[in-house]
């Protein structure tokens, strides 16, 4: 793949995070964290307590978390990978929030997750049905240390 390349993700434990860092410091890729404007409490991420943040937003597919500070500017980038936990099958709404923001057309766009059990493949289909001006590529779970070798298989 030639161009720019972008590592984004959002993290709410450190997980998603270490591996996103591991990524970009393998590849050289710019490395964005989507940060929500009101940090996730241990409270909100809660999943079992059905009035927990986590669970309202993921209840409600139109909901959108602010996300603190700008999006890139997506222009420079070729190639997108988009991280995230996997929560309730698919991407937590402030990815949405992200990609909402971004303009996809013409992009390669690859997601991988990380999760305690969940598969990527419904995030996988919601993420191709909800954005596509994408060129999706196709995803990855990455609990373990095979992420850098992943995405130098991508991005170089």
């Amino acid at each position: 793949m030639s161009g720019k390349a972008l590592i984004a993700y959002f993290s709410a434990s450190g997980t998603t995070a270490r591996v996103a860092r591991n990524m970009a410091d393998a590849t050289g890729a710019d490395l964005f964290e989507i940060r929500p404007a009101q940090p996730y409490t241990e409270a909100d991420l809660d999943w079992t307590n059905k009035r927990s943040r986590s669970t309202v937003e993921m209840n409600d597919k139109a909901c959108r978390p602010a996300i603190a500070g700008p999006v890139p500017d997506m222009s420079q980038y070729d190639t997108i990978l988009i991280g995230f936990p996997v929560w309730w099958y698919v991407e937590p709404r402030i990815v949405d929030t992200f990609l909402d923001a971004c303009d996809l057309s013409g992009k390669t766009v690859i997601p991988f997750a990380t999760s305690g059990g969940s598969g990527i493949d419904k995030a996988e289909s919601n993420l191709r049905s909800n954005y596509p001006q994408a060129n999706w590529g196709n995803g990855r779970l990455l609990n373990g240390g095979d992420a850098a070798e992943w995405a130098k298989g991508i991005i170089g």
